[in-house]
């Protein structure tokens, strides 16, 4: 999550000048429609909504996904109800959504999105009045204070960040990389809000006024357990890369990931980090640590996996930490450009696509004297996925001891996954390409879809048997999947996520305009769009507190780009699939409309 500037006066939501805009009638068009424009072009991103050829319009509504907006709003402001209304049962609380805001400076560079400064957005509502409010914050980090100049307002791109390279600023030689932009998934915790990135300490953030606190440091050291030798080959390699991870590339000696896990039934948060040195060598050490609601420290667990593993997303049960292990390897020749600085820090490394199934660690949550399983040595499941986020994961034992875990997730190939290359950004060109996201027909079953694993385990922890099964019924492209968050951890029957209606003969599978509820117990599917020429992002459930799993609504970000606007939506899960199933439609004003987010947060008030 990267910081954004506010201006004192509202700007255009383009950083240019009003001047350069052309007129509204006036549509520019590429030469040719596969060929990606820049994020960071919006003086061309004018595009009426009458435009007849879906290729051209499907291109540059994938553009306005990605404008940068420099606006934030100190003062709170009353969204307006355009559709239905607001029920009367709505819980009293904020729906917290941060994402990056700023792709381009003020100097001819340009950033990948996931390296744009994080820009929170709060919608809270008064379940007594029944009025929503908006508020947008650029997180105040290290970087965005020393890249933007509080007094013109204007930005210059000193730090290069993990997926991109600086054309206006020090390319060759900067050692600048891990830009801490805290733009990945925000978190109220303990009566605090957090926002996190993945690679650093997390921001805090004062939930009321949406000012930054500062870094919250919430973990030590990079040191080894104790115990453990300290004599092999990559110890060794460990030793020499500290210093010039940590000394010369002012990284942090524990990458902190940005995806944390609630357990609501023991009231803990979870949170994983690994090493820094440890993206560069096959090995991989993570240290889980559980806190209470006042960030006391209960448990802090570590292991040292002897494999090469990149980590985004994981999943835990009441016994177990469980790691899906994205295999990886480093890129000699993008090593060496990385560090000169003449290609992104992420080209260092790529996927190993060397063995046909794919690992999952079962790691020890508490010690158990009767758990003969050796857990350095993983689970291969029976098919090559990448994966990228977990819904849910839950275990049921039987009267023998026996262990059922299933973990829903979303996992895509290895063939389709790319570091570089995530959106469609070309950090070559600074430019985007909508296709990179939108396979041809008969390649779809390589982008992320549902997958359903199942672990079987006796009662010393073997593995008897381990299957991982696709979510035929749901055969679209899928991610940002959620579920009651009463219900983590434990059986549940319901799961959400953001998927495409295929309408859109350009775009076809991404970007998303579609939630989908899930029903595991029977299999079906129901669903809500969102209309033509329009987008979402990550659907949030508001539980209401009942017993019924399903009870509460759905928050969900519409982009209507053609018109460049964006809509709080509110929907009823019970009633999806139904013309009814939208309950209100809540209007940002125009001068506020902002770019695609990431991970959001319900926090009841």
């Amino acid at each position: 999550m990267q910081a954004k500037s506010c201006h004192s006066f509202i700007p255009p939501i383009f950083p240019v000048s009003p001047a350069k805009i052309p007129p509204a009638n006036k549509i520019f068009l590429p030469a040719k429609t596969s060929r990606a424009i820049s994020i960071t072009a919006p003086g061309e991103l004018v595009l009426t909504p009458n435009v007849v050829d879906d290729s051209v319009a499907a291109f540059w509504d994938y553009q306005f996904l990605f404008v940068s907006q420099r606006s934030e709003t100190v003062d709170p402001v009353s969204l307006r109800v355009v559709d239905g209304a607001i029920p009367l049962d709505f819980p009293s609380g904020t729906y917290y959504l941060t994402g990056p805001g700023l792709f381009s400076d003020d100097h001819g560079s340009t950033v990948h999105p996931l390296d744009g400064h994080g820009y929170l957005r709060a919608f809270t509502i008064d379940g007594v009045s029944g009025e929503f409010k908006f508020m947008a914050r650029y997180i105040q980090t290290e970087a965005q204070a020393e890249e933007r100049d509080p007094v013109t307002g204007t930005w210059r791109f000193t730090h290069r960040g993990p997926f991109s390279v600086l054309k206006g600023g020090k390319m060759v030689g900067n050692t600048k990389v891990m830009k801490n932009v805290a733009n990945t998934s925000v978190l109220r915790w303990g009566g605090r809000l957090f926002c996190l990135w993945e690679g650093g300490d997390p921001y805090e953030i004062e939930s009321r006024t949406l000012n930054t606190v500062g870094k919250f440091k919430v973990i030590e050291g990079g040191d080894p357990p104790a115990g453990e030798s300290k004599v092999g080959i990559w110890d060794v390699a460990a030793a020499v890369l500290k210093p010039i991870l940590r000394g010369v590339f002012n990284m942090p000696a524990k990458r902190l990931l940005s995806h944390y896990k609630i357990d609501a039934r023991r009231e803990r948060l979870l949170i994983l980090s690994c090493n820094a040195e440890d993206m560069l060598i096959p090995r991989s050490h993570f240290t889980f640590y559980e806190f209470d609601s006042n960030f006391e420290l209960l448990q802090k667990r570590e292991f040292n996996i002897p494999d090469h593993l990149m980590i985004h997303d994981w999943a835990f049960t009441d016994t177990h930490y469980i790691l899906f292990g994205n295999r990886i390897k480093v890129d000699v020749p993008g090593s060496m450009g990385a560090v000169l600085g003449l290609c992104p820090m992420i080209s260092a490394l790529s996927v190993d696509p060397s063995k046909p199934t794919s690992p999952i660690y079962l790691l020890p949550r508490f010690p158990n004297p009767n758990d003969e399983r050796d857990w350095r040595v993983p689970i291969e499941a029976p098919s090559q996925m990448w994966v990228l986020h977990v819904a849910n994961s839950f275990e049921e034992r039987d009267e023998n001891g026996n262990a059922d875990i299933q973990i829903q997730a979303i996992a895509c190939s290895y063939r389709w996954f790319n570091f570089q290359k995530m959106f469609g950004y070309d950090w070559q060109s600074g430019k985007l390409d909508p296709s990179m996201m939108n396979l041809k027909e008969g390649e779809e079953k390589l982008l992320p879809h549902f997958v359903q694993v199942s672990l079987k385990l006796d009662g010393n922890g073997n593995c008897e048997n381990c299957t991982v099964n696709p979510v035929n019924h749901l055969k679209k492209a899928s991610d940002f999947p959620t579920i009651n968050p009463d219900y983590t951890g434990k059986r549940n029957n319901y799961i959400y996520a953001a998927t495409s209606s295929g309408s859109r003969r350009a775009l076809p599978h991404f970007p998303f305009d579609t939630v989908v509820k899930l029903n595991a117990s029977n299999e079906s599917v129901r669903s809500w769009s969102v209309g033509s020429r329009r987008f979402i992002g990550e659907p949030i459930f508001v539980p209401k507190g009942t017993q019924e799993e399903d009870d509460g609504y759905i928050l969900v970000v519409e982009y209507a780009v053609s018109t460049q606007r964006c809509y709080l939506v509110v929907l009823n899960p019970k009633r999806m699939g139904h013309a009814d199933a939208l309950v209100a439609r809540l209007e940002v004003p125009k001068y506020l409309n902002f770019p695609l987010g990431f991970h959001g947060f319900w926090a009841p008030s």
